[in-house]
């Protein structure tokens, strides 16, 4: 319940926010309004109810977990590299850290020690804490260097310290510790509310309103104040660098390589946003990791598998991280099925944009012991329905003028692995690689454009079991590599292939098998 009463304790008045100093003002005239009796009724009511507003901010903003709002930042950034100047409790240091990946780290600087000590001793006692790095000393001194040491960062915060804020601010810029797509948060550029006040003297009110301003004028930069507690600014670099801040203007060459092919960052060319995807063979393995990733990367996705339970599965996972997906079941092998699974998802998403036809079988057998009833099946699966899936899908895809196909071929389209033996799924591989190059040289010219990827062995239970161990150490002494491949090798190569970042690309065969296919 909020106090209505100005002899009630309240614990946000006075605090350094705005809310906080406008509760505190609309108090004290509370109280000079309950003392006089000419003061209409009406007046102490409006007075209550502004002071009610005043009071409920802060506590409302805190109990909405305010408090994490930069892990937020880190989570939506993504960010593996973070330099806090300023002093921050060491608590709010690890609920940061606790954020970033195993490999990230946080360059906590500060003028006195953190926690009374010199050291990280105080944050050995959680298990994230070898990702902070404490900094103590002049912070000049400490931002020259890790200039020295070409660090540079996703997120930088500026805290306390008003006085020199401009200072470091200019220095993060002006020496590239942040990196292109990183962001700048700095704390307090409200100040009480008095930061857009006339007429005020403090230093620090002062040294804010400086940095403020001196931010919005900087041409590199674009920012905004969130009016959350005393005010956090968040700072990021223009999208199109304006001509003002490009030094040696007459050796600039802006064209696409510059500004970026279309205006868009490299990234920004591999994003799926707005994309349907279908996976087949999506279930397991290679298939659910090709589904992830193009999830992650902004497409809708179909997850096609011969058994709709291993389907639905991937599909709970993708659902889990807000991604757009569907399971169908289906036999790539049988014509009906592939078009009813190309029919479902264009009823649903109202097209396809990338096919990805990664479904197959492998039944190891001796050439001389392989029965027609084998080689028929594999390739039925590998091949003939491969097929069925680029007609199916590139008759869309060429009535559209776009599309992306991508077919999971072998490494033993290129060498025949050994000791296994497996005729059949050799030559399978070998006629999806053909296959690929064939589409890939006619649809081209009709906006689509297929490629295929070859992994080598990927490492998979089936593979971790006791049988194989003996194979996988064969195999291993031929991969220079080392290492079996993981399907997470194989992501971002899907994701390339099926982005407008790989627009020249078509009829390719992406090796992916840790060189392997060299020795």
């Amino acid at each position: 319940m909020l106090c209505r009463s100005y002899l009630l304790p309240v614990p946000w008045v006075g605090a350094e926010t705005p809310a906080g100093l406008i509760a505190e003002n609309l108090l004290k005239a509370k109280e000079i309004a309950l003392n006089d009796s000419r003061v209409p009724e009406q007046l102490k009511n409006y007075l209550q109810k502004a002071l009610d507003v005043a009071l409920g901010l802060d506590p409302y903003l805190d109990a909405m977990a305010a408090s994490k709002t930069y892990r937020m930042f880190i989570q939506m950034m993504r960010a593996r590299k973070i330099l806090l100047i300023g002093k921050l409790k060491g608590y709010s240091i690890l609920a940061m850290a606790e954020e970033l990946p195993d490999d990230g780290k946080i360059f906590a600087c500060a003028e006195a020690p953190y926690l009374g000590v010199n050291s990280q001793e105080a944050f050995d006692y959680s298990s994230d804490g070898k990702k902070i790095s404490m900094r103590v000393g002049p912070t000049a001194d400490t931002l020259e260097a890790l200039h020295a040491e070409d660090e540079h960062f996703d997120i930088v915060f500026i805290g306390a310290d008003q006085r020199n804020a401009v200072n470091y601010y200019s220095f993060v810029m002006d020496n590239h510790l942040l990196r292109m797509d990183g962001v700048i948060c700095v704390e307090n550029t409200l100040m009480k509310g008095q930061v857009y006040l006339e007429k005020i003297s403090d230093e620090n009110v002062l040294a804010v309103r400086k940095l403020n301003t001196v931010i919005n004028s900087d041409p590199r930069v674009e920012q905004i104040i969130l009016p959350v507690q005393s005010g956090l600014s968040i700072i990021r670099r223009s999208p199109a660098p304006p001509d003002a801040v490009i030094e040696f203007k007459k050796e600039v060459v802006r064209d696409d390589v510059f500004w970026g092919y279309n205006r868009r960052r490299i990234l920004d060319r591999l994003r799926l946003d707005g994309k349907v995807a279908y996976v087949t063979g999506g279930g397991q393995g290679i298939g659910r990791a090709f589904a992830h990733a193009l999830g992650e990367a902004g497409a809708k996705v179909a997850v096609v598998d011969l058994v709709l339970a291993k389907a639905e599965a991937v599909v709970c996972e993708l659902v889990l991280k807000g991604i757009k997906s569907v399971a169908l079941a289906a036999d790539v092998s049988k014509p009906e099925d592939v078009q009813r699974i190309v029919d479902t998802i264009v009823a649903r998403w109202g097209t396809i944009h990338i096919a990805c036809n990664n479904a197959g079988i492998n039944l190891n057998s001796a050439s001389e012991d392989t029965s027609l009833e084998e080689w028929d099946k594999t390739f039925n699966v590998n091949l003939r329905g491969l097929f069925l899936c680029c007609q199916a899908a590139g008759r869309i895809m060429l009535n559209q003028g776009y599309g992306k196909i991508i077919n999971t071929a072998s490494m033993a389209s290129l060498i025949v692995p050994h000791p296994q033996k497996q005729l059949a799924y050799n030559t399978s591989k070998a006629g999806v690689v053909k296959l690929t190059q064939t589409l890939g040289t006619e649809w081209i010219d009709r906006g689509v454009k297929v490629n295929c990827i070859s992994p080598g062995i990927v490492d998979t239970p089936l593979i971790r079991s006791k049988e194989l161990q003996p194979l996988v150490r064969r195999w291993l002494g031929d991969i220079p590599a080392g290492r079996l491949a993981q399907v997470t090798d194989l992501q971002a190569a899907v994701v390339y292939l099926a982005s407008e970042a790989s627009d020249y690309m078509t009829g390719h065969n992406l090796v992916i098998e840790g060189g392997q296919s060299l020795w």
